[in-house]
């Protein structure tokens, strides 16, 4: 491990040591790279921020997490029966290639987002579309099957980006792989996997949302993505300026980076990101209710909270953030640590204490099979979790995965728990997210198919009013967590640490991807 981490660090001096000469390079690093970057094709935040440099979406999200701001569209209407969205865009938008942005393009980009081959985990972030009309070049009629509360505020997000027709057919396969052409302040040059992406700054590129003071072009030619996956390597990255900024720097650590002379820390505000573990209830071994809520209630969230993310992190007791929009307060009392209840749950359900101290069930060991990131804390707090249940018999087995095949094999459903740290906007977000049926088996791995909720999701979504849509989403909260379909485990924070000689410096917190868009940057 020590000879590792000193060639990590070594090789980082040298990256440092030759991008100083050029210093309208941005040296970024991040933990996770990405099985690939076609933004319609994944769920996955580390698409997201690349995704996000690249290309650009309709409308975007302000620095309050809650506000929408016009983007590519420049102003909107909706009918009265909240069913018809009208955009009028820009009309000085052109792609990396030089193409014109046009109404087609959107056009184009959502009825890829929805056409079934693309099989778009993400696609229900649009609505149901009915039909896409390109009234003239620069006016688009966007038409719903039914209304859509949170339409606007979703089409912030990297999903919902807008693609060229030309470059998706030119790469085919390799769409997202081999290159991306879009619209955004950078422009793709290359990626390396597991290793490094470059991008380019976009010379043309001049229409930068409202919340940005330099609508473009960015103020460096080049930025270079570097993947370090080795927690102890960011940080001897950071330390001594090798590089510019990271938005993934280890909780563990932050304390250290806020010490150092060379180095802002900024925690982004609001943030919503949840830290979970789901159990896939088609699976006979968590299947009954009563085994998962022994689970959740055997667990000592606030000492993970304080041990492994040192505070970064509050303990989460239920799936919603309690200070989210649309959160059910109801919700609150119903994970509470209670060890003896465990165990009487767990006897209740039939499974018997072995004399090796691991429970079993017809000839079964209680030994279920957990999916986790290579990155980060999961890990550890995968541990933590193991020894908590190991007291009350069951024997989690853990599988760690690299970021870049992690996907893959959570969709091989072979396992009983996974974990993930999902960012949000809204209890609606979370909910629609993980719990409709529709997105069985991806992003709703739990396989929960269940009619009730689905038709309490469908009248959150179609409500024209804020109470109608917190009442429904509320119920959908209740019923989701009184099943103990998740454990939640930590709110955590999210930072960014840039060099001190990083000007125009704001953390956002749209998707785990506080760079955004990078316009106001400078030394």
């Amino acid at each position: 491990m020590r000879t590792t981490l000193r060639g990590a660090v070594a090789a980082l001096v040298v990256a440092g040591a030759l991008s100083d000469a050029d210093a309208q390079t941005l040296n970024v690093m991040k933990s996770l790279d990405a099985p690939h970057y076609d933004a319609q094709r994944t769920t996955w935040s580390p698409t997201a921020d690349i995704v996000n440099m690249v290309q650009d979406t309709l409308v975007a999200l302000d620095w309050d997490g809650k506000t929408v701001v016009p983007y590519l569209a420049k102003s909107w209407n909706i009918s009265e029966d909240g069913r018809i969205y009208t955009f009028k865009l820009r009309e000085d938008v052109t792609f990396c290639s030089g193409k014109k942005f046009t109404a087609e393009d959107v056009v184009y980009s959502f009825k890829r987002l929805k056409d079934p081959e693309t099989k778009a985990p993400f696609g229900w972030r649009a609505g149901d579309i009915r039909e896409l009309r390109a009234i003239d070049p620069y006016t688009v009629e966007y038409e719903l099957k039914e209304p859509f509360s949170e339409l606007l505020l979703q089409l912030t997000m990297f999903t919902n980006v807008i693609h060229s027709r030309q470059s998706v057919e030119a790469l085919g396969k390799d769409y997202g792989i081999k290159g991306v052409d879009g619209t955004g302040p950078w422009c793709f040059v290359s990626w390396q996997p597991r290793t490094e992406i470059v991008l380019k700054r976009h010379d043309a590129y001049k229409w930068g949302p409202s919340m940005y003071q330099n609508k473009g072009p960015v103020k460096f030619e080049r930025l270079s993505i570097k993947i370090i996956p080795e927690d102890s390597a960011r940080v001897a990255g950071m330390l001594g300026g090798q590089f510019d900024f990271t938005h993934q720097f280890p909780l563990q650590f932050i304390q250290q980076a806020q010490k150092a002379p060379n180095l802002a820390v900024q925690e982004a505000q609001p943030v919503f990101q949840l830290v979970y573990y789901g159990f896939k209830i088609t699976r006979p071994m968590v299947s009954d209710r009563r085994v998962r809520e022994a689970m959740n209630i055997a667990i000592n969230r606030a000492e993970i909270a304080k041990g492994i993310y040192l505070g970064n992190a509050v303990p989460a007791s239920t799936f919603v953030d309690p200070a989210a929009p649309d959160f059910n307060p109801q919700t609150k009392d119903v994970v509470k640590e209670d060890i003896e209840r465990a165990r009487r749950l767990l006897d209740e359900a039939g499974w018997k204490m072995g004399a090796d101290g691991i429970r079993e069930k017809d000839g079964v060991k209680l030994a279920p099979k957990v999916y986790y990131v290579q990155v980060a804390n999961f890990g550890r707090t995968s541990e933590a979790i193991q020894g908590y249940l190991r007291k009350i018999g069951i024997d989690r087995r853990l599988q760690g995965w690299d970021s870049t095949i992690a996907p893959a094999k959570m969709a091989e459903q072979d396992y009983e728990l996974w974990t993930v740290a999902v960012p949000y906007l809204s209890a609606g977000e979370l909910m629609n997210l993980y719990f409709d049926s529709k997105n069985v088996p991806t992003p709703n791995r739990m396989n929960w198919q269940d009619p009730q909720t689905d038709e309490w999701l469908k009248l959150g979504r179609g409500a024209l009013n804020e109470a109608d849509r917190a009442k429904y989403y509320a119920l959908v909260q209740k019923r989701v967590t009184d099943e103990f379909l998740w454990l939640p485990v930590v709110n955590a924070n999210m930072y960014q640490v840039t060099n001190k000689k990083l000007k125009g410096v704001r953390p956002h917190m749209l998707y785990q991807n506080t760079f955004y868009k990078g316009l106001d940057l400078s030394l």
